[in-house]
């Protein structure tokens, strides 16, 4: 179970160390290793996280600690999970323009 999340728009690399027990090291090496998870560097070369860089931390890290995946599994997971999520958008769109052609009829 994930700790609540303070309602920010970034998050220092410290905070997220803190939310989900991960050290500076892990979190700089997951960036590297898993393309969802790229915060961007303010003025100062800080790391800011974003709330989507903080959910899928907290998936790769219930897939590699619990769920004992490698990385390589983890990053064709995260993959496979991304294409379904694209698949039932472009249905969804398919459905919007469907119903939105019966509206002129």
């Amino acid at each position: 179970m994930n700790p609540e999340i303070p309602d920010r728009v970034y998050y220092r690399i410290r905070e997220v160390c803190t939310l989900t027990g991960l050290k500076p090291h892990i979190l700089r090496y997951w960036e590297q290793e898993f393309k969802d998870i790229k915060p961007i560097k303010s003025s100062k070369g800080q790391r800011l996280y974003r709330k989507k860089d903080l959910s899928t931390i907290f998936t790769v890290k219930k897939l590699l600690y619990e769920r004992k995946f490698t990385i390589d599994g983890a990053r064709k997971y995260l993959s496979h999970q991304r294409r379904l999520v694209d698949e039932i958008r472009d249905g969804l769109a398919e459905l919007l323009d469907i119903l939105g052609a019966g509206d002129r009829a």
